[in-house]
């Protein structure tokens, strides 16, 4: 009688497990995601997830790096990719609000402002992740603003990496908004204004 064959198991992949566990502390918080709620959600054992990321503080850490490293943040996306400067900044706002109100997984607004910065100053490396991802983000809405200026479709003198850091700290105010409740079309009703800001 032949041995039955087992099935071969399933190959860890490390950023499905991240991109998980990154959702867990982003819904929970740092401090209200326990061990069983991340290895429930990465579907792995506790021994294992100390295996491979060490410890909760180092699974944070990398969460962070994932995200920020992540090209589907999806006003960013959107920003870079439409064709039309004005219709792109207009979008932006849109996902932003869209992400911060009507999240399936609990998981609303942005990652950095509504889980990481909290722990900044609490977590060794959090604030160097933190403030290096900012930076990043200003850096890639500001090139943006920069091939528009070599398109001729904004002036010379426009101020991108001002315009950029701007536009950075509305998506953050809006994200505050929305966690405090403030509803959706309220939020909508201000994208115009905040467009003629940045554009203007």
């Amino acid at each position: 009688m032949k041995a039955k064959k087992t099935g071969r198991p399933r190959e860890f992949d490390k950023n499905e497990a991240l991109s998980a566990a990154m959702h867990v502390f982003w819904k929970q918080g740092y401090d209200g995601a326990s061990m069983r709620d991340l290895t429930a959600a990465m579907n792995i054992s506790g021994p294992s997830l100390y295996g491979v990321f060490g410890d909760k503080r180092q699974l944070f850490m990398e969460a962070i790096d994932f995200y920020a490293n992540r090209k589907a943040c999806k006003p960013l996306e959107v920003f870079e990719t439409e064709p039309n400067i004005e219709t792109a900044v207009q979008k932006f706002f849109f996902e932003v609000i869209e992400y911060s109100t009507e999240s399936v997984s609990g998981a609303k607004g942005c990652f950095l402002s509504s889980c990481v910065a909290t722990a900044a100053g609490e977590l060794e490396g959090v604030e160097e992740l933190l403030k290096r991802a900012i930076l990043d983000t200003d850096e890639r809405l500001a090139r943006r603003f920069e091939l528009e200026k070599a398109r001729g479709v904004l002036p010379d003198n426009f101020p991108s990496k001002i315009r950029a850091r701007l536009m950075f700290d509305l998506r953050q105010g809006l994200v505050f908004r929305a966690r405090a409740g403030i509803e959706p079309k309220f939020l909508l009703a201000d994208i115009e204004s905040n467009v003629r800001i940045i554009l203007g």
